[in-house]
């Protein structure tokens, strides 16, 4: 069953859990409720033996263009919300199931981050990368960005904001699978239907997590 009344759609098919932002009219920025739902969607994942693989994707024309800035000018307790979206960062950082993150258009920001947060990337030709929040005075998640590229390209991403283009994002093995915008979801799916599927891929996903440090813990 997919939900399309709320700002998170659901649907489960086989062992795969597909999480599709929706909030196509705000290029899917992430407020306070949206991250709140992923965090619920990826705890009850995380103890669901049904679900092997969790999906992640965007409706609309982007993939996720970050932090709802209005959102966070308009909050009256900013360390409150920030505090939460360490929680939010965590579940998802930590999730014991694999993640593929299905991106079209804009992944930047906050954006970025949870596409960085997902195991593996699948790029729709149109996809767009980046950290520009520097330019506005936002630090970069320089961390989430060197796991995945190496120290001399993330310090140009995070220290420039200049935006990565598919083509190059391939290049430099940020994602691991390029397509057309109209396979994007095909191709992701496939991915994630095919992770699902291996029976050592929930050890496997163990495994990455001991290596990994505990970057969102005080």
């Amino acid at each position: 069953a997919v939900m399309h009344d709320t700002v998170l759609a659901i649907e489960q098919r086989g062992a795969v859990l597909h999480l599709q932002l929706n909030r196509p009219e705000k290029r899917n920025a992430l407020s306070a409720e949206l991250r709140g739902r992923l965090h619920d969607a990826f705890e009850d994942a995380a103890s669901d033996e049904s679900v092997s693989a969790i999906l992640l994707s965007g409706a609309g024309d982007h993939f996720c263009a970050g932090f709802d800035l209005s959102e966070l000018a308009a909050a009256e307790d900013p360390a409150a919300l920030f505090a939460d979206a360490g929680r939010y960062h965590q579940v998802i950082h930590e999730s014991p199931t694999p993640v593929v993150a299905a991106v079209h258009g804009s992944a930047v920001a906050g954006g970025f981050d949870l596409a960085l947060m997902a195991d593996l990337r699948v790029a729709a030709t149109d996809a767009v990368f980046g950290q520009p929040q520097v330019r506005h005075g936002i630090p970069a998640s320089y961390d989430l960005v060197v796991d995945a590229v190496g120290d001399p390209l993330a310090r140009d991403i995070c220290l420039t904001g200049r935006l990565v283009l598919a083509q190059e994002a391939v290049a430099a093995r940020l994602v691991h699978r390029l397509t057309g915008p109209e396979t994007l979801m095909d191709v992701s799916w496939a991915l994630a239907d095919e992770v699902a599927s291996n029976a050592g891929a929930a050890t496997t996903k163990a495994q990455i997590l001991i290596r990994q440090p505990d970057r969102f813990k005080d």
